[in-house]
């Protein structure tokens, strides 16, 4: 086979296909957003089955076929297993993969995209971090590499702190995004901005964030 293709990213959806199968769709480094369908992956002890689940980040080895891709092996470099266990981090993580998959398109450039959920969900799992900042950060991140938040207005009525904070993460590279902290008052200040602003530029709900508040 001449059209294999070798991308990078992370798994976004998993539904089931058939008794045996299953459909992913992977945010890819090289394609942008695409479908793949893996056959076998839902027998036990076959080797396909940790590598589709949703998080899955590493390099994938598709062939592409007339409507989608044939996935037919994987190699994974970070299965995120922390959250497994943490229910909270879980259905939070659920929700970048929403945001991204809301986003982005296919044979689209989405490398800042695939570098923003990675650095995110590995936010997450960061003890240190609290996640309403985290989620905060990539929600106004999220706005930006879409060109749809060029920045704060300075009508906005916003404390000079989170004002700060909002520049900063508008401006700073996916790198350094999760290198600071709040005060709870700012955090709760900062979380309603966030959330409100995106409502506004985005016509879906998040189910997963209907889980996370409920």
């Amino acid at each position: 086979m001449n059209n294999l293709v070798l991308v990078t990213g992370m798994i976004l959806e998993v539904s089931p296909v058939n008794d045996y199968d299953r459909r992913v769709v992977i945010l890819t480094k090289e394609r942008g957003k695409i479908t793949a369908f893996c056959r076998g992956a839902r027998r036990l002890n076959n080797k396909m089955m940790a590598a589709t689940n949703q998080f899955a980040f590493g390099q994938f080895k598709v062939y592409e076929g007339k409507n989608a891709y044939n996935l037919a092996d994987a190699e994974i470099s970070n299965y995120f297993e922390e959250l497994r266990t943490d229910f909270e981090g879980a259905f939070l993580g659920m929700y970048f993969l929403e945001i991204a998959s809301y986003y982005t398109r296919e044979n689209n450039d989405e490398t800042l995209m695939l570098k923003l959920l990675y650095q995110s969900v590995k936010a997450i799992i960061k003890e240190s971090l609290d996640n309403r900042l985290v989620r905060s950060i990539y929600e106004i991140k999220s706005m930006v590499i879409n060109g749809e938040f060029p920045g704060v207005k300075e009508t906005v009525r916003i404390s000079e702190t989170v004002r700060y904070a909002i520049d900063f993460i508008t401006t700073s590279s996916i790198e350094k995004l999760y290198t600071f902290t709040l005060a709870e008052e700012a955090i709760v200040e900062l979380a309603a901005f966030s959330f409100d602003t995106l409502k506004k530029h985005t016509d879906r709900t998040f189910k997963s964030l209907e889980l996370l508040i409920n």
